[in-house]
């Protein structure tokens, strides 16, 4: 005897959507209260502000914040662009960033360009067309469509970890020819006069590209010749020992290399002690970065410290601080503000001992 099986009727989600009201019943407040929880909890009472919390986590509510940003006409949301979201240094800028910008109860919408001039337009028309409280993106030098819709933005904008160029409302950063001119000053200083600079694909990574011409220049003045290796795959271990094999073909000789980050020194060093290269008595190795893994590699990695989380804070404070300024305030407010946050180089066992020149 065949079964005919009955389709389960389907369940209809509940659409009685928890308000603010709602919250601020349970809490015992007014809805101004949970209202101003919700933008800035350090500003609530701490006698009520546990009540509006606990309403707010067992009824579940969650804030329409599209309806507040209709009536504000925009988001409380910062649109922030990074070159990679696997690079350490972007990583660290974004969580000091994040974590300041969530006390005051604004979300991030995050985008990575793989240094992609393209990708970075696509980016920031995308991030534009949510009209974002605030924007945030990385480097100075835009191509003219990036630059464009920045002039156009009805939001701050903020450039971080670059320093030049024309700002828009705010930067904070550093001189990245300056990074390249202390660490040509401290291999020349170590008495080496055979260097070479090892990057990757700087045609893109124009940051990286700035530390190499500095690094290069200053040398040029000491009448020092750099051999600059610029691989065309993206920096990494494997790329770093690739660009050793390269110097020594080049340079034979070579007494230093300047890597443009620490993940290509660390590569550097691996393949050196693959080929029975003393790191530092043969080879002095610099990086960029002062990655965690920088001061226990063998040797411990001589490195630039770019103050990343920071830059991260510095951005957040300055923003908020424009974003919590009265528009009539602002208005006069034409210039825009410049934070350099300078960086530090770190000398470790991987450049600290001289050689014979």
């Amino acid at each position: 005897m065949s079964q005919t099986s009955k389709a389960s009727p389907r369940v209809r989600r509940g659409t009685n959507r928890v308000t603010m009201d709602d919250v601020a019943a349970r809490a015992r407040v007014s809805p101004s209260s949970v209202s101003l929880f919700l933008r800035n909890p350090e500003a609530v009472s701490p006698r009520i502000a546990p009540r509006i919390k606990q309403a707010i986590d067992v009824l579940g509510y969650v804030p329409n914040l599209l309806a507040g940003s209709l009536a504000a006409a925009r988001t409380r949301a910062i649109g922030v662009v990074v070159p990679s979201l696997g690079n350490a240094f972007f990583s660290e800028t974004v969580a000091a960033m994040q974590k300041e910008f969530d006390r005051h109860g604004y979300q991030l919408l995050l985008g990575a360009t793989d240094y992609d001039a393209v990708r970075e337009t696509e980016l920031v028309r995308t991030f534009l067309s949510w009209s974002p409280t605030a924007l945030v993106i990385t480097g100075c030098r835009h191509d003219d469509a990036t630059r464009m819709l920045l002039r156009q933005a009805r939001a701050p904008v903020a450039e971080m970890w670059e320093l030049g160029g024309e700002p828009f409302d705010l930067q904070v950063g550093f001189s990245h020819r300056a990074v390249g001119e202390t660490l040509a000053a401290h291999l020349y200083e170590l008495g080496a006069q055979r260097i070479a600079f090892a990057g990757a694909r700087m045609t893109s990574d124009l940051r990286a590209r700035q530390r190499c011409d500095g690094l290069r220049d200053w040398l040029a003045r000491k009448g020092v010749d750099v051999f600059v290796v610029d691989l065309q795959s993206g920096a990494s271990p494997t790329s770093g020992g690739e660009a050793l094999a390269a110097a020594l073909d080049g340079m034979p000789d070579v007494q230093a290399i300047a890597c443009s980050n620490d993940v290509m020194a660390l590569g550097v060093l691996f393949e050196a002690q693959r080929r029975g290269i003393d790191v530092p008595a043969q080879l002095a190795v610099t990086g960029f970065g002062d990655l965690p893994f920088s001061q226990v590699c063998v040797p411990p990695l001589t490195t630039i410290q770019p103050h990343a989380a920071s830059i991260g804070l510095r951005i957040a404070q300055e923003l908020l601080s424009q974003l919590d300024t009265p528009a009539d305030e602002n208005a006069g407010a034409a210039e825009p503000k410049v934070v350099d946050v300078g960086f530090q180089l770190v000398t470790r066992q991987s450049s600290e001992t001289s050689r014979d020149v």
